[in-house]
């Protein structure tokens, strides 16, 4: 049996895609089960830690009491969640399910879940473990993206993300603690882009590991093209105007890139409008120089594909991202998309054939392919493509096989 382990249930990329690999392993076979931290949305064969409301509370209390202790050393409130120093967790070493399971399947476990602590106790009982990285946390001394650093090629230190920086600060420890911790492990790393499968390769702290890439999985049958039109009228939308999405609009992280996604709509035709997906303060779309349509927060993924359906694009203008969900989710609905050459996006886009890789950081660049969309999809080719990707790439039963022969693998040594 695969025990998933994930901060998230159905909240978040790394949540969604560690869920969507969790139920592919069962379509083909696997015995596979999960456990979260809570629960909101009962599911089979998914367990959450806590059975009652005390319980949950502990569970928030973690999480609370994670972020104080990380709070008088951050620079400022911008890193306060794209650091974690893992040091409360749960101890899940003795849970009936770990006890059970033949392999540990680690996903996204920060934010209260498992500390550094916890995983060592899981490390100690023997059993292989597959880590899938949703981000560069697992390698760093707690930063989730490092933006530009490279210190953890070597050894953390003089973090950027504290308001102190020194030679011995917490990701000097943290690193230090990992060392130590990674030494007990029969450990597979695994990276969804072979973006970041090159960075682990580097890193000093799991370059003597094993790792390969392996993508995030996708249902192809519910995230699947549909007539635009109809959509378009069922939510309320124009029906005669290019509408072009952005999802996941965190418009206060700079990493998402908006501010290159706000500037690069001065440059394209009175007929684009555009369509906004995600927890967002609409005020922010007063000064946008198009019109913005703003379909809030949606949850339902028959909703989400939906919107992907209504656009005739999607814009991801990350600065640093592994393999976006919402690029795939869009690409299997036959919607095109635009983004930065940056993480994987570049090996999700093949540029001019499914949709369009722009020079990162530059808002002309995003204009450009755009409009070269704009231009070159009247046929409906380009979505062809898209949705044809996806297929070969990231469908179900292909990204399930992977890991059942990485899993088999790890067992028979």
């Amino acid at each position: 049996m695969v025990l998933h382990l994930s901060t998230f249930h159905l909240e978040g990329g790394a949540g969604v895609a560690a869920t969507r690999l969790h139920r592919a392993l069962q379509k083909s076979g696997t015995e596979s089960r999960m456990l979260v931290p809570t629960l909101q949305n009962p599911e089979e064969n998914v367990a959450a830690l806590a059975k009652n409301s005390w319980e949950s509370k502990k569970a928030w209390g973690r999480f609370v009491a994670e972020r104080l202790y990380f709070f008088p050393q951050e620079r400022d409130s911008s890193v306060r969640f794209a650091f974690s120093p893992a040091e409360i967790g749960a101890d899940i070493s003795n849970h009936p399910l770990v006890r059970q399971a033949d392999i540990l399947h680690l996903h996204w476990i920060n934010f209260g879940f498992l500390s550094l602590s916890s995983l060592e106790k899981l490390f100690s009982l023997g059993k292989p473990v597959v880590w899938t990285l949703h981000d560069m946390w697992t390698f760093t001394g707690g930063c989730h993206y490092s933006r530009g650093c490279n210190h953890y090629l070597s050894h953390c230190q003089y973090c950027p993300y504290l308001a102190k920086p020194e030679q011995y600060d917490i990701s000097f420890s943290q690193f230090e603690r990992k060392i130590s911790i990674y030494e007990k492990a029969k450990m597979a790393l695994i990276s969804p882009s072979r973006w970041l499968d090159q960075i682990v390769k580097n890193a000093a702290l799991t370059r003597s590991n094993y790792s390969d890439s392996i993508p995030n999985c996708i249902d192809t049958t519910l995230f699947a093209p549909s007539d635009k039109m109809l959509i378009r009228k069922k939510i309320l939308l124009p029906t005669d105007k290019k509408l072009i999405l952005f999802a996941g609009a965190n418009t206060q992280d700079p990493r998402k890139g908006f501010s290159y996604f706000k500037d690069s709509l001065k440059l394209l035709p009175d007929e684009v409008e555009i369509l906004v997906l995600g927890k967002a303060n609409p005020a922010v779309f007063d000064s946008f120089p198009a019109p913005v349509h703003y379909l809030g927060k949606i949850t339902r993924q028959e909703d989400m594909a939906d919107a992907y359906n209504a656009a005739d694009m999607i814009v991801v203008p990350s600065l640093e991202d592994n393999l976006p969900n919402t690029i795939m989710e869009a690409m299997a609905c036959g919607t095109p998309a635009v983004g930065f050459a940056t993480g994987g996006i570049p090996e999700m886009i093949d540029h001019k054939v499914n949709g369009f890789v722009s020079e990162l950081k530059s808002s002309d660049s995003l204009a450009e392919g755009i409009n070269w969309i704009l231009n070159n999809n009247s046929n409906g080719l380009v979505s062809a493509n898209a949705r044809t990707k996806v297929l070969n790439t990231y469908s179900e039963n292909i990204v399930a096989n992977q890991y059942q022969n990485l899993y088999k693998s790890l067992l028979s040594e």
